[in-house]
């Protein structure tokens, strides 16, 4: 297939490369040029507007940080709206609002073109190896047509109807992880402060009832002192805004995620860690409570 790519960060680049190991014809656009460099030396094409990637290709793949840039490099002047040909099919990728999928999928129908939203669940692990879970929403025509490129890059791909259905299904998953995540950190503060062994520890819990995908890939990395973002935590703060206020809008409470949402704030708002990843958050404990 001819694939445009917009978004070539530490899971879009991945993602991307996998497109381009399978033989298919890729054009890249991303704000910060220098991160499409690899791709472009693997044969993909460079081009300065989202605009121009949609005038060239026939499948637009999106994935940003933040809504807005959604809305921007799909509805600007020079975004893939103002370029889109006929019968093109544009996924985005991000996490994102199911409003604003429900938008694209509106403009993309005005077009004679076809939307889907397809948000992502692995980190960067699952996009390097191809492991990732797809969530979609949108037109199952183009789900159909979309379906043996998500299995290039996903283990799982799974349908869920119209659009905006995808994000709801990534905002489950992330209502899931908040609370793997602040499990994770208070078990290995707890650990600390017993004076536990902590490999030990993840050793005994990763063999019972306590596993979880969270705890096996980021405990090993926070125990080496990495903090290197396999998921953003500003990322991640803004998906528990907005499964928060999805939440809201269907006269939902959620505590827990609310108290995830809070200390997340505390790492990214308060101590300016957004661009660690989402293991960042036990620095917030100041010293693990030494």
């Amino acid at each position: 297939m001819n694939i445009g790519f917009i978004g070539t960060g530490v899971m879009g680049g991945a993602i991307a490369q996998h497109f381009l190991d399978a033989g298919h014809e890729l054009t890249v656009y991303n704000r910060t040029k220098s991160k499409t460099d690899s791709l472009v030396a693997n044969g993909a094409k460079w081009v300065v507007t989202p605009k121009m990637l949609a005038e060239k290709t026939d499948v637009i793949f999106s994935m940003v940080g933040f809504p807005k840039d959604v809305e921007s490099i799909y509805f600007s002047d020079n975004g893939v709206f103002a370029g889109l040909k006929p019968g093109s099919i544009v996924v985005d990728m991000t996490t994102s609002t199911p409003s604003l999928a429900e938008r694209i999928d509106k403009e993309a129908h005005v077009q004679n073109s076809l939307a889907l939203d397809a948000p992502v669940s692995g980190g960067d692990i699952g996009a390097q190896n191809g492991e990732l879970t797809v969530m979609v929403g949108g037109d199952k025509p183009a789900y159909e047509k979309m379906l043996p490129l998500f299995e290039t890059i996903g283990k799982r791909v799974n349908f869920f109807g119209a659009a905006g259905t995808g994000q709801h299904a990534k905002m489950a998953n992330q209502i899931m992880i908040a609370g793997t995540m602040t499990g994770l950190t208070e078990m290995l503060v707890y650990a600390k402060k017993a004076n536990l062994p902590l490999q030990q520890v993840l050793d005994t819990l990763s063999s019972g009832g306590a596993d979880n995908w969270s705890m096996d890939n980021y405990v090993p990395r926070i125990l080496q002192g990495d903090y290197t973002p396999g998921f953003f935590a500003k990322h991640f703060l803004k998906d528990l805004r907005i499964a928060l206020d999805e939440a809201d809008k269907m006269g939902l409470k959620l505590p827990a995620t609310e108290r995830a949402k809070d200390l997340y704030e505390i790492m990214v708002d308060q101590a300016n860690l957004g661009d660690d990843g989402t293991q960042g958050l036990i620095k917030t404990y100041p010293a693990w409570n030494k």
